[in-house]
């Protein structure tokens, strides 16, 4: 780790303030690889190290406060991996130690994901109990067949317990499922989200499975419903949502009033966010610059390095040529969009930076704007690749 004076030295940018903190924990073990996952995640085959894990997050944490020393923290995200097979013992055992060496803002919004094939009756209760907020359900479908080909270790009736217990654990949870599955019809995505919808979770990601490199279904890819049937499952979805009372605010997200996930708006909105556990990824600001920073990747070369206070693998500084794309790579998949004053204070750059490319994104009809703000139409949304390319650097 380098001394904090090596951060706060001139150079190019001109930070007027820092943006909102976050913080990433990353639990990286699995029940099993599921064959479209190109996650971080491992295999908990001989059980998880769980005490020496978190002993390596907390000296990773140790490691990293001062780069943001006096900063409050926003919101956590305890992502993996399937971070519900740490035991509540351990995971109230990570916040408070969390908690002993950062200023947690009042209202911190705790999220930790979870997934069915870990459900146990009571364990969300005392998750709720550690001091976790929000619960992000991974039920993925509700379909039997279709858990079977995405090699998920839960099933229906799990799916649906689990859920019911998020609901009477949690004052806030989200429910995760996919579409385009292998095989899947019109009429099958309708009883999935028919079934996710009368459950009322107020926050509902719905993903698009993709086929990722480095990953079993790219090598052995299924048959997947075409790009017109695909299309026709997403107007469906945004359709079915909000009749049910959700709004879109993301290309992947719907929620009601009050419910929007903030830890992930600041990722979107270019906040900052402290990434500690195996492989994870950070962005900080300084006065003068972004950096990026990413852990060692394997569980056990990451503990080994925690422990000994060097978990940083990789630490780079984000180019002022590459600032523009980083910035509307998350801020144009957020359906209200972003001020251009936002753009001024997260960036440092001026609004020359990316005046070429709103102008092609809005002469192809893929952005409007209206005074200070930039939103992407729905062309925008559906098209998304192609309007985040404008801003690539040349």
């Amino acid at each position: 780790m380098q001394d904090i004076a090596h951060y706060m030295r001139a150079g190019t940018l001109q930070l007027a303030a820092l943006p909102p903190l976050s913080l990433y924990v990353h639990l990286p073990w699995c029940i099993r690889k599921c064959p479209y996952c190109d996650f971080n995640s491992h295999e908990a085959a001989g059980g998880v190290p769980e005490q020496r894990y978190l002993d390596a997050l907390v000296a990773d944490l140790d490691a990293a406060l001062p780069l943001v020393w006096g900063r409050q923290v926003h919101s956590i995200f305890i992502g993996g991996g399937t971070p519900s097979l740490f035991s509540p013992e351990g995971i109230d055992r990570l916040i408070g130690d969390i908690r002993a060496r950062l200023k947690l803002e009042p209202d911190c919004e705790i999220t930790l994901e979870a997934n069915p094939g870990t459900f146990e009756r009571d364990r969300f209760r005392a998750f709720r109990g550690a001091g976790v907020t929000r619960l992000s359900l991974g039920v993925q479908s509700f379909n039997d067949d279709h858990l079977k080909a995405l090699g998920r270790v839960h099933d229906r009736a799990q799916a649906l317990a689990a859920v019911e217990e998020a609901a009477s654990a949690f004052d806030t949870f989200n429910l995760d499922l996919m579409y385009a599955l292998p095989g899947q019809t019109l009429q099958q995505l309708d009883a999935d989200l028919g079934q996710a919808l009368a459950m009322s979770p107020p926050h509902l990601s719905v993903y698009h499975l993709t086929l990722e490199p480095n990953t079993y279904f790219a090598k052995y890819p299924p048959p997947l419903p075409d790009d017109d049937t695909a299309y026709a499952m997403l107007d469906r979805i945004t359709e079915a949502t909000a009749a049910a009372g959700l709004r879109r605010y993301e290309v992947s997200a719907y929620a009601r009033d009050g419910h929007r996930c903030w830890h992930n708006l600041n990722y979107w909105q270019f906040g900052d966010y402290l990434g500690i556990g195996a492989g994870a990824h950070g962005k900080l600001s300084f006065a003068h610059r972004v950096v990026r920073q990413v852990r060692f990747r394997e569980p056990r070369l990451y503990m080994d390095n925690a422990l000994a206070g060097n978990a940083v693998a990789q630490e780079d500084e984000v180019g002022r040529a590459d600032l523009p794309f980083e910035f509307m790579l998350g801020a144009l998949r957020l359906k209200e969009g972003f001020e251009i004053a936002s753009f001024l204070e997260r960036t440092g750059l001026p609004l020359n930076a990316i005046a070429r490319g709103l102008d092609e994104a809005q002469a192809r009809g893929l952005i409007e704007r209206d005074g200070a703000w930039v939103r992407p139409t729905d062309r925008g949304l559906d098209f998304l690749s192609d309007l985040q390319s404008v801003f690539l650097p040349a």
